[in-house]
Formats: structure tokens, C-alpha cells, sequence
């Protein structure tokens, strides 16, 4: 059966579905249609699919999971890896880091600054007081970041996890803002993103944003 991830290109936790599934293997196609039919973002039919009218949504036949961690740990059931490897995830790791991504780390660096600032629909009335408490928000996640991936080649480990798929479009986001220096070249979490982005799943999802979908 097909995967078809419902949501936006451009959407950071898309592009983390789309991670996952490349990570293991599986090709899904994805943007705002479903069953073959497209749908407006937030409207009825999408609605239908989740119920607060959020992306991503995966249907996988006559199957529609809500939610990215719901997604990702669906595709874990559904596509489960080979044994030595599912041995080595440090799975109560992964989890929880993987929700502190989902919750804290994407509302500080994902909807309270960059969506704001650099979104498809930037906030024109920001005061410059938001901004800076706003920016010293994101330094300091960056901090807590660093500090947990320490000298790993991942943020969990040795091996990339579902943390990796969320974190990794957060970090390519914040990198390509112009003139803000954050994750200067050579800095860890610099370096780590690199990695991901030289990984296959990153090469083909670890691009400029598109907002042209909004118009469509």
C-alpha cells in the first residue's frame, strides 16, 4: 500500500515524516491532497483527516494516523527494522527527547521565532521586545541542544533516531536566515546538521523552503 503524507512541503514536521520514511527505506509522496483529491489547508476535508486541522496526516490505505510522533512510531509498527538494529535504538532516549522536540523545542524555535519572523506568513507587528526575548529563547535551546548531542554522531547516539528527524528541519530552517549567525559554520551543532544533510533522506529534504503551495 501507498504512503501519502498530507501536508505541505515546506512544513517542518512534514519534512520530518518525509526523513523518517526515507530513513527506513520506504517512499511516501506528499502535499495538501488526499486520495488523490486536493484539499485546502484547514478546510473540511482536512478537518476530516485531523481533527484540529493540523499536518501531518499519513494515510497508508484505507489508514490515516494524526500527529507526528504517532506517524513516525506507527511506521515503526508497520515497518519494523531488522532485529540487530532495533536492539541497538535506545528507545526511552529517543522518546523522550523526541517529545521535548515535538512539544518545547518546536514551539520556541519553530512557532514562536521562526514561523514568526521567517514563515510563509511573517508577523509584521512583532515589537522589537518580542523579538529579542523571542531570539534569547532560541539561544538558549540551542544551548541544551548542544549540550545533549555533545562529541555523538547523532542526538541520541550513534545511530540517527526519530530525535535526528525532528531536530534536523528546525536546524536547516534556523540556518538559512540570513544575517542572524545562528549555527555558524564549524559550531557542533553546525557540523551535525551537515551530517544529516549529506545523508541521503537529508539530501532530498534538507532544501530551501517553498512557499508556493499556499497559493495553490
Amino acid at each position: 500500500m501507498a504512503l501519502h503524507i498530507v501536508g505541505p512541503g515546506f512544513s517542518s514536521l512534514v519534512r520530518t515524516v518525509r526523513l523518517y520514511c526515507l530513513e527506513k527505506g520506504l517512499e511516501a509522496t506528499y502535499g495538501m491532497s488526499a486520495y488523490g483529491q486536493p484539499i485546502a489547508l484547514h478546510g473540511e476535508a482536512h478537518r476530516a483527516l485531523h481533527p484540529f486541522g493540523q499536518v501531518p496526516v499519513l494515510i497508508h490505505g484505507e489508514r490515516r494516523v494524526f500527529e507526528t510522533l504517532a506517524i513516525c512510531r506507527y511506521l515503526d509498527r508497520a515497518f519494523p527494522p531488522a532485529p540487530p538494529e532495533a536492539a541497538e535504538d535506545p528507545a526511552p532516549l529517543v522518546d523522550q527527547w523526541a517529545s521535548a522536540l515535538a512539544t518545547g523545542v518546536d514551539s520556541c524555535l519553530v512557532r514562536h521565532y521562526l514561523l514568526k519572523v521567517a514563515g510563509p506568513r511573517p508577523d509584521k507587528t512583532l515589537s522589537e521586545a518580542a523579538l529579542a526575548h523571542a531570539q534569547s529563547r532560541v539561544e538558549a535551546t540551542l544551548g541544551i541542544l548542544q549540550a545533549q548531542l555533545g562529541a555523538q554522531a547523532f542526538l541520541c547516539g550513534a545511530r540517527f533516531s526519530l530525535a535526528d528527524a525532528l531536530l534536523a528541519p528546525m536546524l536547516d530552517y534556523l540556518q538559512r536566515m540570513p544575517g542572524q549567525g545562528w549555527l555558524a559554520p564549524g559550531q557542533p551543532l553546525a557540523v551535525y546538521l551537515e551530517r544529516l544533510r549529506q545523508r541521503p533522506s537529508g539530501q532530498a529534504v534538507l532544501k530551501a523552503p517553498d512557499f508556493s503551495e499556499l497559493s495553490g
